[in-house]
């Protein structure tokens, strides 16, 4: 068997990174393939996610809480060093159970995996050479033409701290007007449509930053497409394995694991 696909989900709070990873997992299940789902933040308490293996065996944030005294923020940065210790340990939790994807669900907030030396440390020790990022963009930031440069410059900042290949994807688009969506796919694609966007938006001193912003991002090259989807209504999470697959298998699809079953 080859070795799994590896894709580590991350974006700012709120962008909906767990409901995602379940929704995407579901899918892969009712078309034939197997998922190993990791959660990897210590502090978290969704219910939804269901992980094949939790970091939260290994380390959990009340515990370091409790331990040194810390806040919630202090106490994530010292349990992702920990878990780094642990690393190992999680590897092997992992490649026990011989599935397709790896789907690995990050911290909630983006800046504890992409700017810790830790999580550079423990994606390094997790992943092989079949492994990708999937930054999410929230569509309540990511509608004002600001919010989407924003949104832009750290996924760009992610993939420039891991170099591995990136995934830009667009979440809740339930929320959005068929003409939001239409918009932000425009923004996505056309740097000349995001340019006239931004500098409309920005007051006359502001433009000047923005132009320079802008210019940083035709240079680092993130744009390139988003892709839509909302995990409510199951939209684009086939168009996101098949994106994928682009990275992982040259486009070819996997052999299912067992008879795929109607959604």
């Amino acid at each position: 068997m080859d070795e799994p696909g590896t894709i580590y989900f991350t974006g700012t709070a709120g962008a909906g990174k767990t409901t995602f990873v379940r929704a995407f997992a579901d899918w892969m299940k009712s078309a034939g393939y197997e998922t190993t789902v990791v959660n990897l933040d210590p502090g978290s308490e969704s219910t939804a996610l269901d992980p094949a293996v939790d970091v939260r065996e290994w380390v959990q944030l009340a515990d370091v809480q409790d331990e040194y005294g810390l806040g919630p923020n202090g106490a994530q940065v010292a349990a992702a060093d920990m878990i780094a210790l642990k690393v190992f340990d999680i590897k092997q939790a992992i490649d026990e159970l011989k599935t397709d994807y790896v789907l690995v669900d990050t911290p909630g907030q983006v800046e504890l995996f992409a700017f810790r030396e830790a999580s550079k440390a423990i994606v390094d020790a997790l992943s092989g050479d079949r492994s990708q990022i999937a930054f999410l963009f929230d569509p309540a930031l990511a509608r004002s033409p600001s919010g989407f440069v924003s949104l832009l410059l750290l996924s760009a900042t992610v993939e420039f701290r891991f170099r591995l290949p990136m995934l830009n994807v667009l979440t809740k688009t339930d929320v959005l007007t068929a003409e939001q969506l239409a918009e932000l796919s425009r923004w996505s694609q056309d740097p000349a449509e995001l340019y006239e966007a931004v500098t409309r938006e920005s007051p006359t001193p502001d433009v000047q930053l923005a132009t320079e912003l802008f210019r940083a991002i035709e240079s680092v090259g993130p744009l390139g497409g988003l892709l839509a989807s909302s995990s409510k209504e199951g939209t684009g999470l086939e168009a996101f394995y098949q994106s994928a697959q682009r990275v992982f298998g040259g486009g070819e699809d996997l052999e299912p694991s067992h008879t795929p079953t109607p959604e």
